[in-house]
C-alpha cells in the first residue's frame, strides 16, 4: 500500500472566511488535490481535483463564489506522466460532490463511487451542478454503510475488508459527505476529511466555519461540530487532511513523472 497526493491547482480565499477567528489579511492559498490509494486488490482515487473544463465550472458558481484560481496538472495528466497503468484504478471515492472535489472527472473515465445519500444531495442541490456535468457516461458504483461505528462515527464502509480504507459517514456538509481513513502497513494513518473543515484551524483550534459560511456551506452546522469535535479528539493518531489545507498534505509524496 501507498498514498500519494496529486495536487492540480489552488483558489485564493482569506481565512476570515474560512474559520471562526481568521484574519482578513490572511490570505489562503485552498488546496485542489486528489490522493491516490494505492492497493493490492485495487487503487483508489479520493477526489479528483480540478479538471480540463476548470474555467467552466468556476464559471457555474455564483459570482459571490468565484475566487481567483491557478492551475497546475489535471490528475489525468498526472497519471499519464508518471506512466502509471490506469487498469489498476478501480474508480474515484468522493468526499461528497462539490465541484472542487469533482471537475476532474471530466477527465477520468472511472466509475464513481457515491453513496446514495451523496448522490441525492448531488441531484438536487444547486451545489450539484458541475456533477450532473462531468458524472455524464461515468459508471456509478454504489456503495452502502453497513452500520457499524468507527472512531466514535455512526457508520462505516470497510472498502477492501481488511481495515486499510474506511469510509465514515460524517455528513453536515453535504448531506452523504464522508471522511475517508487510510492505515498504511507502517501504521501511518490518515484522515481525508473532505470539507467537514477548510483549514486544519477546524481541528486543532475547533474553529468552525464563520456564522454566515456555515448557512451558505453546510447543510447541518450540528452535524459538522459533532464532526468536529471527533476529529479533534483523533488528531493526535493520525496525520489529519482537510481537503483544501495546502499544508496538511506534508509528507505525502508526488505521484513522480517517469
Amino acid at each position: 500500500m501507498a498514498v500519494y497526493q496529486l495536487p492540480t491547482g489552488t483558489y485564493e480565499t482569506r481565512a476570515v472566511f474560512a474559520f471562526k477567528g481568521g484574519s482578513f489579511g490572511d490570505k489562503r492559498a485552498f488546496a485542489a488535490t486528489a490522493v491516490l490509494v494505492r492497493h493490492p486488490q485495487g487503487d483508489l482515487l479520493i477526489d479528483a481535483g480540478f479538471g480540463a473544463d476548470i474555467a467552466a465550472h468556476v464559471n457555474a458558481q455564483p459570482r459571490f463564489a468565484r475566487a481567483p484560481y491557478k492551475t497546475t496538472s489535471t490528475v489525468s495528466a498526472q497519471l499519464d506522466a508518471a506512466g502509471y497503468d490506469r487498469s489498476r484504478l478501480r474508480g474515484v471515492l468522493l468526499t461528497h460532490a462539490h465541484w472542487d472535489h469533482v471537475s476532474g472527472l471530466d477527465q477520468l473515465e472511472l466509475p464513481i463511487w457515491i453513496n446514495e445519500a451523496e448522490l441525492r444531495y448531488a441531484a438536487g442541490a444547486r451545489d450539484g451542478r458541475v456533477f450532473q456535468t462531468v458524472s455524464k457516461g461515468h459508471e456509478i458504483h454504489h456503495y452502502e454503510f453497513d452500520g457499524k461505528p468507527y472512531l466514535g462515527f455512526s457508520s462505516s464502509y470497510d472498502v477492501y475488508g481488511d481495515g486499510s480504507v474506511v469510509v465514515a459517514l460524517a455528513g453536515g456538509h453535504t448531506t452523504g459527505s464522508v471522511i475517508v481513513f487510510v492505515t498504511l502497513p507502517t501504521s501511518k494513518r490518515y484522515a481525508f476529511i473532505g470539507d467537514l473543515s477548510w483549514q486544519l484551524e477546524g481541528v486543532t483550534q475547533l474553529a468552525e466555519r464563520p456564522f454566515l459560511m456555515r448557512r451558505m456551506a453546510d447543510s447541518d452546522e450540528g452535524q459538522v461540530r459533532d464532526g468536529l469535535r471527533r476529529m479533534a479528539s483523533l488528531a493526535s493518531l493520525m496525520q489529519v487532511v482537510p481537503s483544501h489545507d495546502l499544508g496538511s498534505y506534508d509528507g505525502i509524496p508526488l505521484l513522480a513523472a517517469r
